[in-house]
């Protein structure tokens, strides 16, 4: 069983295209939607004018004066005037609400072309403003102020797992060296340098303990983005081959802490356990995972929420290599999160972006050899919003 099988619809990612992320000064909101939206028409082979929908997904929170940006992409084209375009936010999600929710209008028979941007600006606002704007995606902490934002929220995690299960430094050192590793590979990733395991792993003058006991290195950056990708139902002859969506899943979890244990994840456990059941397919199908590693005990945990490894056993992946760039299973070889970087709404779509150019063979450095299959996790909140797709090459 697949997607087509139970829709009846193909669902096919037939262009794309991803700016660098980073602190990008001379960029605004609308210059990062625009080019990553022509990026993609013109990779999909595509006029401007065959666009039936465009679904943005950008989280904002303040963080930019235009609150209104459902339009931002009709600047790419005067054909694209009168489109129907939708903003639609779902915290760190946001990416990956707006690529389900063109995939939603596909498979309803409302449009045959979906042009899919994720964008965000963020680096050019205070601490200040980005952690409030952050934390208004926590239902405890929105509008309060904060020492350490998000970051202190998986530090509790983190406190939590080592309460239960013991230390994870080493660990989590482990995942940030991983991920930078792959992420010198990655032109588009703001953090290009491989920094090694006992850098990552150790507290110093340059990777000082943000929120006990994360260092800097187990937090992604801030980061300014887009990425943007083309959905439609047949092929549309473009510079790259289509790669299919086997399957996706989406499941939300309860804001209140209390209502939530820190480690089951159990959002992101439903989202993964649809997204396979749709795909009939299962971990030993897929040759390739990128998972939302907004902090590394993130990643920790998220091993273990998708099966992985038992609970509890996650730094043996670490140690026995499964998900590293030639294991059984690699994790974010884009470099994830931490060493791509995390421009809220532009990360659910760059991650299926950078899955797809894997299955379609044009990763260029970042390729790995013989992908067919991949997954792609993408979670708003502490795992709260949890999205999970399955392509496949075609």
């Amino acid at each position: 069983m697949s997607l087509r099988d139970t829709f009846g619809t193909d669902v096919l990612l037939t262009g794309w295209g991803h700016t660098r992320f980073g602190r990008l000064d001379d960029e605004s909101l609308e210059s990062l939607v625009v080019r990553a939206a022509s990026e993609a028409l013109e990779c999909a082979g595509i006029e401007p004018g065959q666009v039936d929908e465009v679904v943005l997904g950008t989280f904002n929170s303040g963080m930019w004066p235009l609150a209104f940006a459902s339009s931002l992409a009709l600047q790419v084209s005067d054909h694209l005037a009168h489109v129907p375009a939708t903003r639609v936010e779902n915290a760190c999600a946001s990416g990956s609400a707006a690529v389900h929710q063109g995939v939603k209008s596909l498979l309803a028979g409302t449009a045959r072309t979906v042009l899919v941007i994720g964008a965000e600006k963020m680096t050019h606002a205070s601490a200040e403003v980005v952690g409030a704007a952050l934390l208004g995606a926590d239902y405890e902490l929105a509008g309060r102020a904060s020492t350490t934002g998000f970051a202190g929220l998986f530090a509790d995690v983190a406190r939590h797992y080592e309460t239960r299960y013991g230390p994870v430094g080493d660990a989590l050192g482990s995942i940030a060296a991983k991920n930078h590793r792959n992420g010198v590979l990655n032109p588009y990733a703001q953090l290009r340098k491989d920094l090694g395991e006992d850098f990552c792993r150790t507290v110093s003058d340059r990777n000082p303990v943000v929120a006990e006991p994360l260092r800097r290195t187990d937090c992604s950056p801030v980061s300014d983005g887009a990425a943007a990708l083309v959905l439609s139902t047949v092929p549309t002859g473009g510079r790259v081959d289509p790669v299919r969506l086997a399957g996706f899943g989406h499941a939300n979890d309860f804001l209140p802490a209390s209502k939530r244990d820190p480690l089951a994840f159990a959002g992101t456990v439903a989202a993964w356990q649809r997204a396979m059941e749709m795909s009939g397919t299962s971990l030993d199908d897929l040759d390739l995972v990128e998972l939302h590693d907004c902090f590394t005990i993130a990643e920790l945990v998220l091993y273990e929420a998708i099966g992985l490894a038992p609970r509890g056993q996650g730094a043996r992946l670490l140690d026995d290599g499964t998900v590293a760039r030639n294991g059984r299973l690699p994790v974010n070889l884009s470099g994830g999160l931490k060493s791509k970087g995390h421009p809220v709404g532009a990360t659910g779509v760059s991650q299926h972006v950078l899955a797809a150019m894997q299955l379609s063979g044009t990763a260029g450095p970042m390729q790995l050899e013989g992908a067919q299959r991949a997954a792609v996790h993408n979670m708003g909140g502490l795992a709260v919003a949890n999205y999970v797709s399955v392509l496949e090459s075609v």
